[in-house]
């Protein structure tokens, strides 16, 4: 078993703000370019001394320690350039703006180390409540469970300490081995609380519902429970539905899938990965209601034997895109890793999608893999 929690892209920002983020970071240089204009110039009768002293304070509010440091050696260029230009260095202003240029600086670079430092410190501790919370909603995979070997692996798309949707978990039953994977609409408190609704089901119906179908409907009548809950955000109640998919491995050579607009597994036999495509699709959880009529859930079985292994996953695997825009091909990914256990396979997996997508995925991935040796 492998369960993994990581950082892969920079935090999103729209259009708009991030041009105002990079007009903040240009603006010291701006000043200190303005200051090289009005010294060259006939406007050098103005007074500039405090516009380049105020350049380094600027950086420091921005763009951290080191491009404190790049605008501090700028604005120490200009001030050389400009004192010697202007033939000035017999004037003790030139030597008091230095001074004043050179302390300022300091304490600039000083102040936003210790801001850098205490953010991240900050940072890492949020981390570690969210990845400790994570672990508590998604218990790791047994390396051994019944006939299989098994493995799981997360990752999250976000570099601040946002907890995903996604889900997954696999008991043994007295009907066999039963797993759940499944990805919630949405980000944030509200995305947990559907999740935890979901597996908390799931965990007590896979012991003593018979049907699968009835253990997914169970986990519907949990999420429609959380839904309608007083206090839940009115958005969240209309788009806060779950793709899950639902799978049992009974002692024969057979596995059983209800699908409820998930990503189809990929059964890899004999070399060759193949997608369980449904062959009557059932909307997500959360949607019935948008259906003219009721859907009835329909179990669909598939061969699954010794040496046979079945990939879930969550459509974070399948949406990675490359810098061309291409997604991952996953069934591709899926024939050529060569690891052996579980865990190594999926490890090979995440450094495949790691190099299609450059490190920078657009959702979280969830991944759970399971390899018949009996």
């Amino acid at each position: 078993m492998r369960s993994v929690i990581r950082s892969s892209v920079r935090p999103r920002v729209d259009g708009h703000h991030r041009v105002l983020w990079v007009l903040a970071q240009c603006l010291p240089f701006a000043i200190a370019v303005l200051v090289v204009v009005i010294e060259l110039t006939p406007l050098h009768v103005m007074y500039t001394g405090p516009l380049l002293t105020a350049t380094p304070a600027l950086a420091a509010v921005t763009m951290g320690p080191r491009g404190t440091v790049a605008a501090a050696c700028f604005a120490l260029v200009v001030s050389v350039i400009t004192a010697t230009y202007n033939q000035a260095w017999q004037n003790q202003q030139v030597y008091t703006n230095l001074l004043a240029l050179a302390l300022v600086s300091a304490a600039s670079i000083t102040t936003s180390s210790a801001a850098r430092t205490r953010s991240e410190n900050e940072l890492n501790q949020i981390r570690r409540i969210a990845v400790a919370a994570q672990e508590v909603l998604l218990r790791p995979v047994p390396d051994r469970i019944g006939p299989l070997r098994a493995g799981s692996m997360y990752v999250a798309a976000e570099t601040g300490a946002q907890i995903g949707g996604d889900l997954y978990e696999a008991v043994q039953t007295r009907f066999g081995v039963r797993l759940i994977i499944g990805d919630v609409r949405g980000k944030g408190l509200p995305a947990v609380r559907a999740a935890a609704a979901v597996l908390g089901a799931f965990r007590e119906a896979a012991h003593y519902q018979e049907n699968l179908v009835d253990v997914m409907e169970h986990c519907a009548a949990a999420l429609e429970r959380e839904r309608l809950s007083p206090g839940v955000d009115p958005d969240a109640r209309v788009e806060g539905f779950v793709t899950a998919l639902v799978a049992q491995v009974p002692q024969g050579p057979v596995v059983e899938i209800v699908n409820r607009g998930h990503p189809p597994p990929l059964m890899l036999h004999h070399g060759r990965a193949e997608a369980l495509i449904p062959g009557c699709p059932l909307p997500p959880l959360g949607l019935d209601e948008l259906l003219p009529e009721p859907s009835e859930g329909k179990t669909e079985s598939y061969p699954f034997v010794r040496g046979d292994r079945l990939l879930l996953h969550t459509d974070g695997v399948i949406e990675a895109r490359n810098s061309d825009g291409d997604f991952f091909v996953l069934p591709d990914a899926f024939e050529a890793v060569r690891g052996d256990a579980p865990g190594e396979f999926l490890d090979e997996l995440h450094q495949a999608l790691t190099r299609h997508s450059a490190g920078c995925l657009a959702d979280d991935v969830a991944m759970v893999i399971i390899e018949r040796v009996e």
